[in-house]
């Protein structure tokens, strides 16, 4: 029955068994166990090479190292090459702070991938099966976990040098316990798996049992619905990353900026997964407290009546509105502030990566605009400094009378918030604004016919 089952399952996701190099990820329990079992009375009739691993996590003292223990002798009566590692999680998570769940897997996946490269395997097969699969859906559901990750457990994913596969997912955990018992197989049970503290023992334990009394076959149902989920978010993804590369106006490693005028044009269901797409990029390693109650906060800040605002994301990420863009990025990515002194002509790259020329003009006098600047050089002191702006900043505007705040400036030009820290601002020796690159002359700056020397700015964005 077992056999026929996967069997079913490897022919449904087009998997072909044969002439595989396989790492089988073995704790010692039925799961792991029957599958070891399975793909070694595949052995032969497929022409399979077979590599068991198991890690000691070193949580349960002598007890685990019995476990492994176990293993190695099972490995040893079927003649299958054994590769173990113990490793102290315990102390891991007091050094980290990491739970012991989030821990463990990251230990057993890091010595997978050793395994499979020392034997030049490009498969590693795990027992993951229904149950568990019921139980990955229900709890990512109920923490609010969004795109793909409803989905559950993947039947293959890219892994290492080559995929994980888990040809028991159409399996319950009684047909895998009754496979053990009728092959006489005797696994090894952790006794944290009866545990109330983890989460999936509660859904196990309660919600589970009601769900299988309601239809003895759910677990072919969430089955059914984890890979139409995934196809479905294939797709989709597909149709969001185009449409979100019409959106962005700028993408850096640390940072994207999106046109939100653009983006709410893109179909809703897209905009959700554009979003986390941008999260996904940015954040290298994912926090476990990121969930689609973040990407509802995006979604409130975009169509909140004020022009400006910010929230705060895991891990240091901003996300900012500023009129009509909404930028991600990191804390660390926001620029500290700048001060250059210039005592002569010549050019100045600023840390935003624009730069500021100074030349002397005697001749043709050019035509300016918005980045280019002209005064007179006798009313200019050197040096000229340029700099970031500085609280209470203000400057004369050409053809004004009086002065304006650099912050009312700031705002009317709808310069980003994020940017405003770091625009230019150019003073004379006594510190009086003579220019704002891009946005406002001073008072100072045009053309005298009387004058036959000129100081040219300009500023390349």
């Amino acid at each position: 029955m077992l056999e026929t089952k996967v069997e079913a399952l490897l022919k449904h996701h087009s998997f072909l068994l044969d002439n595989k190099k396989i790492v089988v990820g073995v704790s010692g329990g039925p799961d792991s166990l029957a599958l070891l079992y399975y793909l070694q009375g595949e052995k032969v009739k497929r022409n399979l090479s077979i590599i068991a691993a198991h890690v000691d996590h070193m949580f349960r003292g002598q007890e685990s190292y019995e476990d492994a223990m176990f293993v190695k002798n099972i490995c040893e009566q079927l003649d299958i090459p054994f590769e173990m590692v113990r490793v102290n999680v315990p102390e891991i998570l007091e050094r980290t702070g990491k739970s012991s769940q989030i821990a463990a897997r990251e230990v057993r996946y890091q010595f997978y991938a050793q395994v499979m490269e020392k034997y030049d395997c490009s498969y590693l097969a795990l027992g993951h099966h229904g149950d568990d699969q019921i139980e990955t859906i229900l709890m990512r559901l109920t923490r609010g976990s969004s795109g793909k990750a409803r989905a559950g457990i993947p039947f293959t994913r890219p892994f290492s040098p080559g995929a994980i596969f888990r040809p028991f997912l159409s399996l319950t955990k009684d047909e895998i316990q009754q496979y053990c018992r009728h092959h006489h197989l005797s696994p090894r049970i952790d006794p944290s798996n009866e545990k109330s503290i983890y989460s999936r023992n509660r859904f196990r334990k309660q919600v589970l049992p009601f769900l299988k009394k309601e239809n003895s076959r759910v677990h072919e149902h969430f089955q059914r619905f984890s890979e139409e989920l995934q196809s479905d978010e294939v797709f989709l993804q597909e149709l969001t990353v185009k449409r979100m590369t019409t959106v962005m106006t700028k993408r850096e490693e640390s940072k994207i900026t999106l046109d939100i005028k653009r983006f709410l044009e893109v179909p809703l269901p897209l905009q959700r997964r554009g979003i986390q797409l941008i999260l996904n990029y940015l954040y290298k390693e994912k926090p476990s407290s990121l969930s689609a109650i973040h990407i509802d906060q995006v979604f409130f800040l975009i169509h909140h009546r004020e022009p400006s605002g910010e929230l705060d994301f895991p891990n240091g990420l901003k996300v900012i509105r500023s009129y009509s863009q909404l930028s991600f990025l990191f804390t660390s990515n926001v620029g500290e502030k700048y001060l250059f002194e210039i005592n002569e002509p010549g050019s100045i790259v600023l840390p935003t990566g624009g730069s500021i020329r100074i030349d002397y003009l005697d001749k043709e006098i050019p035509d300016t605009n918005q980045y280019t600047a002209l005064f007179k050089a006798c009313s200019i002191q050197w040096p000229i400094i340029i700099r970031t702006r500085n609280k209470g900043d203000r400057m004369t505007l050409k053809g004004m009378q009086g002065s304006k705040k650099l912050k009312d400036i700031f705002i009317d030009q709808k310069v980003p918030i994020q940017d405003r820290d770091q625009w230019p601002v150019i003073t004379d020796k006594k510190d009086c604004i003579i220019w704002l690159p891009g946005l406002k002359k001073s008072s100072f700056e045009g053309i005298d016919t009387s004058t036959k020397q000129y100081i040219l700015l300009t500023y390349d964005k």
